[in-house]
């Protein structure tokens, strides 16, 4: 049985894609050891995902252990190597605040565990597609140059500029702002590009913009709209930092982003790079995803305003897909954020509440 190695596997994304090729017939591995319970408190634990996963998924098979650590990685695709199919790599330390707080922690977890996952795909399956999620946040502030237009409840950019449909791949990566994340980031980024340019192995990095979706287990510094909607319906306070609250992201759903993983393993590349993201198809800015949450929980959120923007934040955010839809023409975005906050809503309402009392 072909085997799909997946790390950060009780994750957003990570269980998304356990799902999806476990469906396919494959044998998924995953790895994962609740890191983000040590980053972000226990709400932010995956281990709920965990057990939802391992009682409904019969093919699949659970490591607890840290990407960090190179010898039990080893141990892993060496067992499964014949076998190995696909290696895709979620796990991440997210957060900007938390970097700063902790820079050697972020920076082995990101780009060390990154470097040995390669190591690992190189020395016991080199032929094998290798997906990472990486970040728009490569890009740091550059987008905070851009030509931006304020508007009513957002920013938009200057509909002249050739960024209009979209930030595409060719924004540079230098002489900005990136935060220590986005640093650590960047590494593993450059680093699954070499490997694939320097020993020829089918890697792909997915340059992401807010990804979401109902298992995300969100939290004050990190999770966008999945926090938004338990703030909202749990009535805890709420902060929006700077912008007039008319930052814009452009939020894609977890069955969408694995999707897009599916067209790559179908069809692989050596050292790809796209960026992804809802695109022009599933965006807003904090004022519309606060009115869509209010609006689908029947409840106002308890939010204050701060002029102070975090450090590197962007102003506005919105993925040009262009280029991965005309290399993958048969993926599109099927989630725009109504559909995602509803989803949200509706998957999590009554443990939020549960877990609130």
């Amino acid at each position: 049985m072909s085997v799909a190695i997946v790390t950060g596997s009780a994750g957003l994304i990570g269980s998304e894609a356990v799902r999806f090729f476990s469906a396919l017939g494959m044998h998924v591995v995953g790895i994962d050891n609740d890191m983000r319970s040590f980053f972000f408190g226990e709400e932010a634990s995956t281990r709920w995902n965990l057990r939802r996963l391992q009682s409904q998924i019969r093919e699949y098979t659970h490591y607890d252990v840290d990407i960090r650590d190179s010898d039990r990685l080893d141990v892993i695709f060496q067992y499964y190597k014949q076998d190995i199919a696909l290696v895709i790599h979620t796990a991440a330390q997210p957060s900007h605040d938390w970097a700063a707080r902790d820079p050697f922690s972020d920076f082995s977890v990101n780009a060390n565990g990154t470097l040995n996952l390669l190591q690992a795909t190189r020395q016991h399956c080199p032929d094998t597609p290798f997906i990472f999620t990486s970040t728009n946040k490569v890009y740091g502030d550059l987008p905070n140059f851009l030509p931006l237009v304020e508007l009513d409840r957002r920013w938009e950019i200057d509909p002249a500029h050739k960024y209009a449909l979209g930030i595409s791949e060719d924004m540079s990566i230098d002489r900005s702002k990136h935060s220590l994340f986005g640093a650590s980031k960047v590494a593993a980024d450059v680093l699954v590009q070499e490997y694939g340019h320097y020993f020829g192995i089918p890697t792909v990095c997915f340059r992401g913009g807010c990804l979401t979706g109902p298992s995300h287990s969100g939290t004050k510094l990190h999770g966008f709209l999945a926090y938004l909607m338990k703030c909202t319906v749990t009535g805890d306070p709420y902060t929006i930092y700077g912008y007039q609250g008319k930052q814009v992201r452009d939020n894609i759903h977890s069955s969408d982003l694995i999707a897009a993983f599916y067209e790559f393993y179908l069809n692989p590349g050596i050292a790809e790079v796209y960026n992804i993201g809802g695109g022009r198809e599933s965006n807003c800015s904090m004022l519309e995803a606060i009115a869509y949450c209010e609006q689908i929980a029947s409840k106002e959120l308890n939010y204050s305003y701060t002029d102070e923007n975090r450090s590197g934040d962007h102003i506005w955010y919105i993925s040009d897909l262009s280029k991965f839809k005309a290399k993958y023409p048969n993926w599109s975005i099927k989630y725009d954020v109504p559909h995602i906050l509803r989803e949200i809503y509706t998957q999590n309402c009554e443990r939020w509440l549960k877990y609130s009392d």
